[in-house]
């Protein structure tokens, strides 16, 4: 199915982390794609949001098809210049987490994933929207957090992080441990409140490349399942994090679960909390977050469409 496309546009990240590392296995990729029968054409970014003109550009184009290469703040990035256009999106992982490419199977390897290019289908699915305080208004693909998660971003050493990948996200993590969170609320659809430090908003199971947070989450479902975690301090989020190493965070008390197609962050007055979207920093609270049903066509694995 994936020969079809002819006029297709590689977007790609210079620094990411497996360009950056492993240079010839990217273009190694680039040739397995070229040589299924893809006339790809590369187009790699200069500065932050750079993907987002270029996948606008690229889409009104005529391209018939978009490949973001990079991790996933790329693919947001490309993502956020793609929705609502009919022009598939597909991701070759080149990144440090590769969240997208674990939920769905595509694998973390760039070359590896350019040889099974053939398998993947299009899909149209819903995608994330936030709408925060600070920041314009972001559509994601994975998920949006707030509190905890968006706090370590800023703990995150981006040195460390080229040489060492996800070890960097860790790093940071553990680095806040002890201290004190600062509490925000969450409303669902139904007027429902919720006080947790860290809360998120899921549209995939996956969380950082090796955890798992929301096990109910779907990118082929039109809503997102959220997960709030009570406790105020860093301590309690140990017992989370075992239970995500394992699978089962749900299980653990303190955790809490529910499905929403729109949600509302909010802070006490005066308090500066941050949000994510796909692991990138996007603003502060209050904020938005709902689901935009019909938005993207996304190339994905058949096997991962089959359940």
């Amino acid at each position: 199915m994936f020969l079809k496309f002819r006029n297709a546009h590689l977007i790609y990240n210079p620094n990411a982390g497996t360009i950056i590392r492993r240079q010839h296995r990217f273009d190694k990729a680039v040739e397995t794609l070229r040589a299924s029968g893809l006339d790809v054409r590369m187009a790699p970014t200069r500065a932050p949001e750079h993907a987002t003109v270029l996948a606008r550009e690229i889409a009104a184009s005529g391209a018939d098809l978009v490949i973001a290469a990079g991790g996933d703040g790329t693919v947001n990035e490309v993502l956020n210049g793609m929705v609502r256009c009919s022009v598939p999106l597909a991701v070759l992982p080149c990144g440090t987490a590769n969240v997208f490419a674990c939920e769905t199977g595509i694998g973390t390897d760039p070359l590896r994933a350019a040889q099974r290019f053939a398998n993947l289908a299009p899909r149209r699915i819903a995608v994330g929207l936030i709408r925060p305080t600070g920041a314009p208004p972001r559509h994601f693909l994975l998920m949006a957090g707030a509190g905890l998660d968006a706090e370590v971003l800023r703990y995150v050493d981006l040195g460390f992080k080229r040489r060492w990948g996800k070890l960097a996200y860790w790093r940071a993590g553990f680095s806040m441990l002890g201290s004190g969170l600062k509490m925000l609320r969450l409303t669902d659809g139904n007027g429902n409140s919720h006080e947790t430090a860290f809360a998120l908003a899921a549209r995939v199971r996956n969380y950082g490349g090796d955890l798992t947070i929301a096990a109910g989450a779907s990118l082929l479902s039109d809503d997102l399942e959220v997960v709030t975690f009570n406790g105020s301090s860093t301590l309690p989020y140990v017992a989370y994090l075992g239970g995500a190493v394992f699978g089962q965070a749900r299980r653990v008390p303190g955790v809490n679960v529910f499905r929403a197609r729109r949600i509302e962050y909010s802070a006490p007055a005066g308090t500066s909390i941050g949000v994510q979207v796909d692991g990138e920093p996007a603003g502060e609270l209050p904020a938005t977050v709902e689901t935009v049903p019909d938005a993207l066509t996304l190339m994905l694995p058949e096997r991962f469409l089959k359940g």
